[in-house]
């Protein structure tokens, strides 16, 4: 191979090395979650809410951080939404794989409240592209300041429904895995040390994949917002998809479901930091059109969701449980195809 070659090879293994340590650090990173969640008074789904769905989400935060970086506000927001819509698609081919112990129906109502606020979130933000308030605080757009305001109602909502209604642990059996590492009797000290480590390696490996990323559509000529939207958002969610994985080993639905929906109401934040990064005025009116289409995606697959959640813990049509996740699947390859 050429000098050339080699080259043009080297963003590829770049990305696959960092996709790869960010794996390896997501399955660290959900054993230990477990550990918090089941020593402590937070519970499955606050844990997944907050802690793990906070750090399967520093890829997300590095990738857009960097993009502005490097001048690229499309991958910066491409890579949000993008991620929403991955991990939405992550919840649903797990919902589909593990369709026999009906995974939505048995998790926490609090987590209906998690999905209305990434719905309302991602609303406000599709409105903010199409119509653009222009006022700005700082260079900083004053939608910003309500997406914060919003996530802090929504945490305070969740938090308290929680205390409300007690979380019922799930009935399904713990596979071998499950009981293997649970038989290492992790302390509670040791789970958060590894936890704290774990979460700094994805922080760390977000960069790679975003500057990899970056190098990979200028080689190739595929659009930065499509890139930013599926290429950097898919490989930035993959801790979400080892964490649920592990979870669901794990028979811990709330955390598992409350990763995902709580890293959709998290990515929303950090639109808030690159916005503030961004110093050529509010983000969110500078992105591509393509953007808005990804957010509204992002809404539809966000509705079945919640419909699949009222569906799941009301019906009694066991037959006809997983057709909303099948639904969900196909419109996700339809964004694609339309977005691309």
């Amino acid at each position: 191979m050429s000098k050339k070659g080699e080259m043009v090879m080297i963003p590829f293994a770049v990305f696959a090395i960092a996709a790869a340590v960010t794996v390896y650090a997501a399955v660290k990173l959900s054993v230990y979650a477990d550990v918090i969640s089941e020593r402590t008074s937070l519970g499955g789904m606050m844990v997944g809410v907050l802690l793990l769905a906070g750090a399967t989400s520093l890829p997300e935060v590095t990738t857009s951080t960097t993009a502005i970086i490097v001048g690229s506000p499309d991958i910066a927001v491409g890579n949000v939404l993008g991620s929403n819509l991955f991990n939405l698609l992550i919840l649903a081919v797990f919902d589909v794989v593990y369709r026999r112990r009906k995974l939505l129906a048995q998790i926490h109502s609090g987590h209906q409240l998690n999905a209305v606020a990434g719905l309302g979130l991602m609303g406000l933000v599709l409105v903010t592209i199409l119509v653009p308030t222009g006022v700005s605080v700082f260079g900083v757009g004053i939608e910003t300041a309500a997406l914060v305001l919003f996530y802090g109602l929504a945490m305070r909502e969740m938090s308290a429904h929680e205390r409300a209604v007690p979380e019922v642990a799930a009935a399904a059996e713990e596979d071998s895995a499950a009981a293997e590492f649970q038989g290492q009797n992790v302390t509670l000290r040791k789970a958060k040390r590894g936890f704290a480590i774990s979460a700094a390696v994805i922080f760390a490996s977000g960069s790679l994949l975003t500057v990899s990323g970056e190098r990979i559509a200028l080689i190739t000529g595929i659009d930065a917002s499509f890139v930013g939207s599926f290429l950097i958002a898919a490989a930035t969610s993959l801790p979400e998809v080892v964490t649920v994985l592990v979870a669901l080993r794990l028979a811990n639905y709330n955390m598992a479901v409350g990763n995902i929906l709580g890293s959709n109401v998290f990515n929303m934040l950090i639109l808030v930091l690159a916005d503030i990064l961004f110093r050529s005025g509010p983000i969110l009116a500078a992105v591509s059109p393509a953007i808005a289409v990804t957010a509204l995606f992002a809404i539809m697959l966000n509705l079945i969701v919640i419909a699949h959640l009222l569906y799941a813990r009301y019906s009694d049509r066991s037959r006809l449980y997983v057709v909303p996740s099948i639904v969900l699947i196909v419109v996700y390859f339809v964004a694609t195809y339309v977005i691309f």
